[in-house]
């Protein structure tokens, strides 16, 4: 049994979710915690040394789910340079870790400022996975018109949550427009190219069939540093002001790397 370390608590690994070689999705079994959809927490594991070794993951699964199955889910990247996310790809069912005891992060819907009626959710890989909690959350149909979820992969075996992406696009119907980007392969109904490009020619929008105004929309962007960097200097030139806490404005992010 893996030690418990200050800060955390026990946990245990219930299901793996393969997507390719390096892309997987762990769900363990983890003593109940307050979280909010978009929310984040630490995992981790000692390693050969005995030195314990965490890092921030999003949660991908809804709080009413955890409420429910006592399980936290979460999509990781391998990193062979990296210390952690190698030691949680060997991971299989049954293995032990360590997860967080304080939940953090403001990329939450609670953060979207009340006049938003279009919502956009841009993501670059595994950053998908805090959005995918928000999109099972019950204000979604009260508060949004529309919710544009974007997903931009290098390859399209990497767009991971297809099916649970059909079903929340059955469940909101055309309130949710879900635009696929993928960047190192033609693939057939998916945008080319990077977001920060699409966003500036209009392609996105386009794509999405959804003005980006100033007056109704929100934008988060949850990515790697660069596209966040970019996205960011795009808005600005498009009119729209980073959001806040002491002045609201229309775009926020998290970098996720």
């Amino acid at each position: 049994m893996i030690e418990p370390y200050i800060g955390f608590n026990q946990a245990i690994v219930t299901k793996r979710i393969d997507w390719t070689e390096n892309l997987f999705s762990l769900r363990i079994k983890a003593p109940l915690t307050d979280y909010i959809a978009g929310q984040f927490v630490k995992l981790a594991v000692y390693d050969e040394q005995n030195e314990l070794i965490r890092r921030a993951y999003s949660i991908v699964n809804h709080p009413d789910d955890h409420n429910e199955t006592g399980e936290l889910e979460f999509l990781i990247v391998t990193d062979e340079a990296g210390l952690l996310t190698p030691c949680l790809h060997m991971l299989a069912v049954g293995d032990e870790l360590l997860v967080g005891k304080d939940p953090a992060g403001f990329m939450t819907l609670d953060e979207v400022p009340e006049y938003t009626r279009n919502l956009w959710l841009l993501s670059t890989g595994t950053a998908i996975g805090p959005y995918l909690a928000m999109l099972n959350d019950k204000s979604i149909e009260e508060r949004f018109d529309k919710v544009v979820l974007v997903n931009a992969t290098r390859l399209e075996s990497e767009l991971s949550y297809q099916t649970e992406i059909e079903q929340l696009k059955q469940r909101y119907q055309e309130r949710l427009v879900y635009v696929r980007i993928v960047s190192r392969e033609p693939v057939s109904g998916a945008l080319s190219g990077r977001i920060p490009m699409l966003l500036k020619n209009g392609d996105l929008q386009k794509a999405a069939g959804v003005p980006l105004e100033k007056s109704n929309s929100f934008v988060y962007l949850c990515g790697n540093p660069n596209m966040v960097r970019d996205c960011s200097d795009c808005l600005n030139e498009l009119g729209l002001s980073k959001h806040l806490r002491r002045k609201s404005g229309q775009f926020s992010s998290e970098n996720y790397w």
